[in-house]
């Protein structure tokens, strides 16, 4: 109870922090703006200690392409789906019913083997 308690506090407070930051709101470039340039000064020292090379943020334009580009590519994906859904059922069908139909078989007796003659004589 206290693990869901915990879990339902911290996802109700980044919610919360995200709308008084204003993340939900229509200036999301400006919250996105403001962080860049807060976060530009530390991200010069972390280039200076590591010596892997940090790619710089992206900007705001590359930002809005590439958030336009994949919500379109994940509308496609969901269109796609949906109009190959008959074949998808048509197919789950067929499976379900042919392993309803296997399961309602009734299995084959088992084979049992000839025994030796001199097999069953060693026995005592």
């Amino acid at each position: 109870m206290l693990r869901l308690a915990v879990k339902t506090g911290l996802a109700g407070g980044a919610v919360y922090y995200s709308r008084e930051e204003g993340i939900w709101n229509e200036n999301t470039d400006q919250v996105y703006e403001r962080y860049s340039t807060a976060l530009q000064p530390h991200l010069a020292s972390v280039k200076q200690q590591i010596p892997v090379e940090v790619p710089a943020l992206p900007t705001t334009g590359e930002l809005c392409f590439l958030t336009k580009h994949y919500w379109n590519e994940g509308v496609k994906g969901s269109i796609y789906f949906v109009h190959r859904l008959p074949c998808y059922l048509g197919q789950w069908t067929k499976k379900a019913s042919d392993a309803l139909k296997q399961a309602m078989n009734p299995p084959p007796p088992p084979e049992i083997a000839p025994v030796a003659a001199g097999a069953a004589a060693t026995k005592i």
